[in-house]
């Protein structure tokens, strides 16, 4: 059909574990040869059966991605959700041909634009001016087109005063301003955002929303990954999910969130924990390295309406110095924002007087709670967050759902269904008057 941007027949992608795969480049050429060289004694060992490692080949294999099949048509906005490692940003990198698949093909129409890391297609080397262009030739673009839009994409990321520094000099924050102008602002057909969105200061997320609701508008395409079910609904017609590596559901933004939200429901464990410098999220000076939801100090996904609901946040501060808030964002089903909230301070220095203080480094553990008798009977979902400067984030962790149950304390005096989202108890008093 002649109104397809985008078309994905039996993709397939395939890794095998512990093994170094090149990029075809000469130094990782030169580099693997040595390695195989030194390798030689050991493989002709295993050869001769003594030390086997004991693994077949099919141990070894892991797939990223199985048989995937989708059509995007032109001017959808589509979002892919899914757990870490479900094999969304595979997906992404597959479609933006940083890697080949193993199995199936794609078509795309026009050009595509894409971000899915801090930095992606930039030279450290090279200032921002210069990364600009050279973003732009990389995407097919002319430099007159580059230079009629040069000003927008300035503008837009806020870093003129530093164009004329070498990236390598930017902050992460000042990366995803720059990469995600350059991406949004020239005219490809398919513009591809990773999660990336989540690190960088509130009002600059708000800021990409606007501009990729903009560029929606304007007939383009566009895959947006992100763990943020309020943007997710906001911005997109179209929704896909994956779990391992396969495709679950492709349907409406509403229905593929709360197919998304019921497997979180049944499945998690309400506590994730990740190995510290290992896909930890954050970035090399803070990483969250556990996050959980716990109904009286155990880990749970129901809680009922009468107990209070506690949420642990456990971080790692490698570089001293920095001032830091950690907070979660509670929503519900529809991705609405329920609750906001952040501490002052991470090291539960309440007073503003030592807002200013620098943390030391070192492990941290933050916890909060939602009182008993507020969240109505419902399911939720929350993530947690760290804080630089009060409005910057710097670490955001994947989506937690859980379910608050209903104990039918209030139903004696009460015939029906309670609506709203919160559900207090609130004092009340009624005196007669005359």
């Amino acid at each position: 059909m002649s109104n397809v941007a985008l078309r994905v027949e039996g993709l397939s992608k395939k890794y095998r574990i512990g093994t170094h795969q090149p990029y075809n480049r000469l130094s990782e050429a030169i580099t693997g040869l040595g390695k195989s060289v030194l390798n030689i004694p050991r493989r002709m060992v295993w050869r001769s059966g003594i030390g086997t490692p004991g693994k077949k080949e099919s141990d070894s294999e892991f797939w990223a991605l199985k048989d995937i099949n989708f059509e995007v048509q032109e001017g959808d906005v589509v979002g892919i959700i899914g757990r870490n490692g479900a094999g969304k940003s595979t997906l992404l990198k597959i479609l933006s041909r940083i890697t080949e698949p193993t199995e199936g093909r794609f078509g795309v129409r026009g050009r595509i634009s894409s971000l899915l890391e801090v930095g992606t297609g930039f030279h450290p080397e090279l200032t921002g001016r210069e990364n600009i262009f050279l973003s732009g030739s990389v995407l097919g673009m002319t430099r007159a087109e580059i230079k009629r839009h040069f000003d927008e994409i300035v503008d837009f990321s806020g870093v003129e005063k530093f164009l004329d520094t070498p990236v390598k000099r930017y902050s992460s924050g000042m990366q995803v301003r720059l990469g995600f102008a350059v991406a949004a602002h020239l005219k490809s057909e398919i513009l591809i955002i990773d999660e990336v969105l989540a690190v960088g200061d509130m009002e600059f997320q708000k800021k990409c929303m606007g501009k990729m609701s903009d560029v929606a508008r304007g007939g383009r395409t566009i895959l947006f990954v992100s763990h943020n079910m309020g943007a997710i609904n906001r911005l997109c017609n179209k929704a896909i999910l994956i779990e391992d590596g396969t495709l679950v559901l492709r349907d409406t933004t509403s229905k593929t969130v709360d197919c998304y939200l019921n497997l979180n429901n049944e499945e998690s464990t309400h506590e994730i924990r990740w190995e510290v410098g290992v896909n930890c999220p954050g970035n090399h000076d803070v990483q969250i390295t556990k996050f959980g939801i716990y109904n009286n100090g155990i880990c749970s996904n129901q809680i009922s309406i009468d107990n209070p609901i506690q949420f642990g946040i456990s971080y790692r501060l490698n570089r001293p110095g920095l001032r830091l808030s950690s907070g979660i964002v509670l929503s519900n089903t529809n991705g609405e924002i329920i609750l906001a909230s952040a501490n002052r301070h991470s090291a539960s220095i309440s007073e503003d007087k030592y807002f200013n203080v620098p943390l030391k480094s070192g492990d941290y553990f933050a916890t909060c709670e939602i009182q008993a008798n507020l969240l109505n009977a419902s399911n939720y979902s929350v993530v947690a967050r760290i804080y630089q400067d009060i409005t910057n984030v710097i670490a955001e962790t994947p989506p937690i759902s859980f379910k608050v149950t209903d104990s039918d304390s209030m139903r004696k005096e009460f015939l029906g269904e309670w609506s709203g989202i919160i559900r207090p108890r609130l004092n009340w008093n009624t005196r007669i008057i005359c």
